[in-house]
């Protein structure tokens, strides 16, 4: 992945503005995807492929006159084509939301172009998925593509990864703000285990919540927890319990793994995929694209939380960046009814990781550096 440094972001933005194998969490829906937590695998999808678009070698790319032809969807076998199936030049998306220019980085091992405005710089590579936000690690739903020397996106990137990013001006309640806050796991449902000792996940987010707590109430949020001590509670009912609270934000907190594998390490923070989108990773759960959940009315706020935790917690801790991801099945949030994220804070299946999980300093920084991405 295409990962430039902080220095050469700093430049940019100046030119360019203008968890392992456990039992299921809880009990589920009829038809309901597996939880959270029923694998170990942690498969990212093949994205579909859409075909090359070509321009007759005359067509002048530039002339507003010119009405692309959208591409079309690529049909995968059992996959539903993305309802949005257009894809525009990103010069003149730039132009028409008065962004910077695309700008070409470089052309070699792999071409790659950054955006910005005066909210950041987004920095894409050609035929890649692969991204990244102010020098954080991001998944696009579809990789760019080059058409007569001039970078195309898909209609869903722009709508929903590009616009929240470089356009929209990230808000927070600021008054009566409330915060539900969600341990994973619990009671019978104990999530991953740690390498070293076989201490559960579940005591480790439940330890992470009640630190994070008081230091968000100290900033003027009212804060409710989904479980105050080992208790067990269904995903759905997670989201229900949410809801009922009338939560302004909701963070779920968990940790990793990749057992038996214990060389995975890293911060990952999830959101709910947009609807009409790929995933970034499905761990070979079903992503219907036509899926449409309550939460997905916050995609843009739900991106922009989870862009402010996860680099958070990477500027405090020196975590590896595994980026910001979005996935279909994660049940915790597909109820909401406010924007909404999942934090994975570490692989207990990585014995180095796991050992600062254990730690009770370590899950203080954690806590602190989630209270700081929250004003």
């Amino acid at each position: 992945m295409f990962r430039p440094v902080s220095l050469l972001l700093a430049c940019l933005a100046l030119g360019l503005a203008g968890c392992a194998t456990a039992p299921p969490e809880g009990a589920h829906a009829p038809n309901a995807p597996p939880a959270w937590t029923a694998t170990n695998t942690v498969a990212r999808p093949t994205p579909p492929v859409a075909p090359k678009y070509t321009l007759p070698p005359s067509t002048n790319v530039n002339h507003p006159a010119i009405q692309f032809n959208p591409l079309p969807a690529t049909v995968v076998k059992s996959t539903p084509p993305a309802p949005v199936t257009t894809w525009s030049s990103l010069s003149r998306w730039a132009v028409a939301h008065q962004t910077g220019m695309p700008h070409r980085l470089t052309t070699s091992p792999v071409v790659s172009y950054a955006i910005g405005s005066s909210r950041g710089v987004l920095i894409v590579t050609i035929g890649s998925r692969d991204a990244t936000w102010n020098g954080t690690a991001m998944h696009l739903g579809f990789a760019p593509e080059m058409v007569d020397d001039q970078v195309f996106v898909h209609g869903m990137d722009l709508a929903k990864n590009f616009e929240p990013l470089l356009c929209e001006t990230p808000s927070l309640p600021k008054t009566n703000r409330i915060i539900v806050l969600d341990p994973g796991h619990g009671g019978r449902e104990p999530g991953t285990i740690s390498v070293l000792d076989g201490q559960p996940e579940k005591t480790f987010t439940l330890d992470w919540a009640r630190r994070l707590a008081p230091l968000l109430e100290a900033k003027g949020w009212r804060v409710i927890l989904t479980r105050t001590n080992d208790t067990e509670m269904a995903v759905t009912n997670r989201a229900i319990f949410s809801v009922a609270h009338h939560a302004d934000l909701f963070i779920s907190l968990h940790f990793n793994s990749s057992a038996p594998d214990r060389k995975q390490s890293g911060l990952e923070t999830y959101c709910l995929t947009p609807t009409g989108m790929p995933s970034t990773l499905t761990r070979g759960y079903p992503d219907l694209w036509y899926q449409n959940y309550p939460v997905n009315a916050f995609d843009a706020e739900s991106l922009q939380l989870a862009f402010r935790v996860h680099h958070a917690i990477l500027r405090t801790t020196g975590a590896e960046d595994r980026g910001v991801c979005r996935a279909r099945f994660m049940g915790v949030l597909r109820g909401q009814r406010c924007p909404a994220v999942l934090i994975e804070g570490g692989y207990l299946s990585n014995p180095n990781e796991a050992r600062q999980i254990e730690n009770a300093a370590y899950r203080q920084k954690l806590a602190v550096a989630v209270a700081a991405a929250l004003p």
